[in-house]
């Protein structure tokens, strides 16, 4: 079952959702069974966007603090 959001880490969070997805493309599972697993990869996701947006913020501020000795734009993957 899903941990707490605060307590998973992002890359075990990540690792289950893929396998959740993978059961689910099976079509093996009962409506029951593969309703459970949706509501738990919903959870996962939710967790895995808010530990993405911590990491976001994170680098932001520590951009900010560098006092412009970087730019966003050096981790941006489009340029």
């Amino acid at each position: 079952m899903v941990k707490k959001k605060e307590t998973i880490q992002f890359e075990e969070a990540f690792q289950r959702l893929g396998n959740i997805v993978t059961q689910l493309e099976t079509g093996e599972e009962s409506l029951e069974k593969s309703l459970e697993l949706f509501e738990e990869g919903v959870k996962l996701a939710e967790a895995c966007r808010a530990k993405l947006d911590q990491a976001e913020q994170a680098i932001k501020t520590l951009v900010k603090e560098s006092e412009g000795q970087f730019s966003l734009e050096d981790f941006d993957e489009s340029s």
